[in-house]
């Protein structure tokens, strides 16, 4: 059967930032269809779109949904969703709680939107489906174990989720999270945004702001990252290498920017960072 959900009980002691209610699937069902009024449900849900189509209807206006779309509900909202009956969506889902979720999911912007768009379905997937047997096998026997697979689950979605637009993105857009990898292998070489926004077939102007809405930081702020990353595992592993040559291999033909750049990610110089983790070993 494609719906065969995991239901778990609210628990009356809330331990843990967050536990699920429920976690499932649906695919294969042209008349799935929900709708719940408003102060229904008093927990948050997330569903994503894993491949054909489906609506979600926010004041009285239909918004179709397709494969790498997501939307989350907060509780007690009303909601109303369902799927296209000629080519029906294959959606995963969790329902979940915790007593300060909302004032986090505030904090981090997502009372902004019910709809949005996932830079990568992969890892949400993952995380959906090692949640699912866990609940699908031990129920609530392991409450800590299920309350980290919830968690983890949430922050797949909070760290690959872009606010939704009519409009389905570019191929350009989707290039973007394409292109990360080769970016971070050639982090280390001389930035030359012009020849990224190439490899995305867009300005340099769209190429940042489609960069920002993929990552929520610039392009440089991705390659100053993926520099440290380096400069940090050789400061380790060849403790008598000299700064000034790990700055130079890490992209930075000067030390004293290298150790700038270092200062402000870590709270710390470069030396320091090597004296602190040469004690710990």
């Amino acid at each position: 059967m494609p719906n065969l959900p995991c239901i778990l009980p609210t628990l009356p002691e809330r331990r843990f930032f967050c536990s699920p209610v429920s976690v499932g699937s649906s695919w294969d069902v042209p008349e799935h269809s929900i709708y719940r009024g408003k102060g229904a449900i008093n927990e948050f849900n997330i569903h994503l779109v894993v491949s054909g189509k489906g609506y979600v209807e926010i004041e009285g206006k239909s918004y179709m949904l397709q494969a790498g779309s997501a939307f989350l509900y907060f509780p007690l909202e009303e909601q109303r969703y369902y799927s296209s009956e000629d080519d029906p969506w294959h959606v995963k889902w969790v329902h979940f709680y915790g007593d300060k979720l909302k004032e986090f999911m505030i904090e981090h912007g997502f009372h902004r939107s019910t709809l949005w768009s996932m830079n990568q379905v992969k890892p949400l997937e993952e995380a959906h489906l090692a949640l699912y047997e866990e609940a699908s096998r031990h129920k609530i026997l392991h409450e800590t174990k299920l309350s980290a697979l919830t968690y983890a689950f949430l922050v797949e979605f909070m760290g690959h989720a872009v606010p939704f637009s009519a409009v389905k993105g570019t191929a350009s857009a989707d290039r973007i999270p394409e292109l990360l990898p080769y970016m971070q292998e050639r982090a280390r070489e001389p930035f030359d945004l012009e020849y990224w926004a190439g490899q995305a077939e867009v300005s340099s102007y769209y190429f940042c702001k489609l960069f920002r809405k993929a990552t929520r930081m610039t392009p440089l702020a991705f390659i100053t990252l993926c520099r440290l990353q380096y400069g940090k595992q050789r400061l380790l592993e060849q403790l008598d290498l000299p700064i000034q040559q790990i700055a130079k291999e890490a992209g930075y033909s000067s030390a004293s920017y290298f150790n700038k750049r270092f200062m402000e990610h870590e709270g710390m110089t470069p030396s320091e960072f090597r004296e602190l983790y040469m004690r710990k070993s």
